[in-house]
């Protein structure tokens, strides 16, 4: 049997988050912040909202609850300052536009922002090229939920038939784990 390789994960590893739920509410914050974790980034588009939606009252509930935790947070996003700041409008957090997710320079500074480091940061997305992967290669633990819509920019549509299958052997390995092989 081959010899499992320790440390950085490898091959599809790399892009595997730590969680995967159906949606970005039912994530147990209040379970986060008992267990530590202090800063939050977010991914807006199908993360949050559907794409180019502005912030719904689920949203604005959201991270009202997340203050009141004591949660910093800060959303992360590869589009442009009009549609992130018109997301912002409402919930009032801290925001980087035109992120280049997966790109590990606006992880750190979102954590920079926060106050915060990957030891004590959470990053929520909904795609595994640049979202998960861009929170592996900072350190900082991923939750991936599912889109909220199914409407998607073409690009993003074309990497979801890869993500189906970096997903099944995700999907694998959580099995192999919990039954121990």
């Amino acid at each position: 049997m081959a010899e499992k390789k320790r440390g950085k994960p490898w091959g599809l590893a790399v892009f595997y988050p730590d969680s995967y739920l159906d949606s970005t509410y039912e994530i147990d914050f209040d379970g986060l912040y008992r267990q530590g974790y202090r800063g939050l980034i977010f991914d807006i588009d199908n993360t949050l909202v559907p794409h180019g939606a502005p912030a719904d009252a689920r949203a604005v509930k959201l991270f009202a609850h997340l203050k009141e935790l004591g949660f910093q947070c800060c959303l992360l996003s590869n589009n442009q300052r009009p549609r992130v700041e018109s997301f912002n409008d409402r919930v009032q957090v801290r925001f980087i536009e035109n992120a280049h997710k997966p790109s590990v320079k606006n992880y750190r500074r979102a954590m920079e922002m926060m106050g915060t480091d990957e030891s004590d940061t959470v990053f929520i997305g909904d795609q595994l090229f640049t979202d998960v992967y861009g929170a592996k290669r900072a350190g900082i633990r991923s939750i991936l939920v599912k889109p909220i819509h199914p409407k998607e920019e073409i690009q993003i549509v074309l990497k979801r038939y890869l993500e189906r299958i970096v997903l099944y052997f995700y999907r694998k390995s959580q099995k192999n784990t919990k039954t121990g092989e």
